[in-house]
C-alpha cells in the first residue's frame, strides 16, 4: 500500500514541475549576480515598430542607459507564449520586457519604494501602457516587492557583462532635462534651405546604420527649411540615449526638439 502510493507522489510531484500545461526550466530562474555575456537576438530587435499608432526606436546599444520610472508584471496570461526575442515566457524565471532596449540584456532594477534590488534579462517588448518603463516577470515582481502592489517606482541600468551593480556615468554631454509625459520628442539632426544638404544628412545617417531619419518641411518668414529629424519618440530617457548614441558617431548636431520647436 505505502508502495502504491509512494507512486501517486511521485506522479503528482512530477506534474506539479509544469505549470498550465508548459514545461518549466531552470533556465533564468536562478539569481544573476553578474551580468554574462549576450549575443543579440535576431528576432525582436529592429531599427524600430509601431504599437498602438506610436513607433519606438530601439537603441543599438545599451552602454550607459538609465532610467526612472513606473515598473508593472505580467504573469499567467503570457506563461508560455512566446516573446519578442523568440524565447518562451517563463513567469517564474527573472526576465522583463522593455520597450527600446536591445535584447537580452541584463538590467539592475532597484524599487525605490522599498530599497530592494536584482538582476533581470529583458527578453521582450513592452510595456505599452503610459508611465511604465519595464515588464517584469511575476517571480522577479515578487522578489522585488511589486506583486502585490501591482507597480513600483523603479530605477533600471542596464549592465555591461560581468557587472553585478551600474557604475556610475559622467555625462560630457548636455542633456535635456525632465519633461511633460506624452510630449512627442524629436531628435534634430539639422535644419537646411537646401533639399539637396538635407537628403545628404540622411545619406549619412543611413550610411551609419541610422535609417529611420525623415526629411520635414518648414516655412518661416526667411523662407523654406528642410528639418532632418528621427522620431517622434515619447521617453526623456529615451531621447536621451538615442542623442547619445548619435553624438558618439560623429553627428554632434543631434539635440532634443519637442513636437511645437519641430513642426
Amino acid at each position: 500500500m505505502r508502495f502504491y502510493r509512494g507512486i501517486v507522489l511521485l506522479v503528482v510531484f512530477s506534474l506539479s514541475a509544469c505549470t498550465f500545461g508548459v514545461p518549466v526550466g531552470d533556465n533564468g530562474r536562478q539569481p544573476v549576480t553578474k551580468a554574462p555575456k549576450t549575443t543579440r537576438s535576431q528576432q525582436g530587435n529592429p531599427s524600430s515598430y509601431v504599437v498602438y499608432g506610436k513607433r519606438y526606436y530601439v537603441l543599438d546599444s545599451a552602454v550607459g542607459f538609465k532610467q526612472r520610472g513606473k515598473a508593472s508584471w505580467y504573469g499567467t496570461k503570457f506563461h508560455g507564449r512566446s516573446t519578442s526575442s523568440g524565447e518562451v515566457y517563463n513567469m517564474h524565471a527573472m526576465t522583463a520586457a522593455h520597450k527600446t532596449l536591445p535584447i537580452p540584456v541584463y538590467v539592475h532594477v532597484k524599487n525605490l519604494d522599498n530599497g530592494r534590488s536584482m538582476v533581470v534579462r529583458v527578453n521582450d517588448r513592452g510595456p505599452f501602457i503610459s508611465g511604465r518603463i519595464i515588464d517584469l516577470s511575476y517571480a522577479a515582481a515578487k522578489k522585488l516587492g511589486v506583486d502585490g502592489p501591482g507597480t513600483a517606482n523603479v530605477e533600471i541600468s542596464a549592465l555591461a557583462e560581468g557587472q553585478s551593480k551600474p557604475t556610475k556615468i559622467v555625462r560630457s554631454i548636455p542633456l535635456m532635462p525632465e519633461i511633460q509625459a506624452e510630449v512627442p520628442l524629436f531628435i534634430q539632426m539639422g535644419s537646411f534651405s537646401s533639399h539637396v544638404n538635407a537628403n545628404n544628412l540622411v545619406q549619412n545617417l543611413i550610411d551609419a546604420n541610422e535609417s529611420s531619419a525623415k526629411i520635414s518641411s518648414l516655412k518661416t518668414d526667411t523662407g523654406l527649411f528642410y528639418r532632418v529629424r528621427v522620431g517622434p519618440l515619447f521617453d526623456i530617457d529615451e531621447a536621451n540615449a538615442v542623442v547619445r548614441r548619435l553624438r558618439n558617431k560623429g553627428f554632434q548636431t543631434a539635440r532634443i526638439v519637442v513636437q511645437d520647436d519641430a513642426e
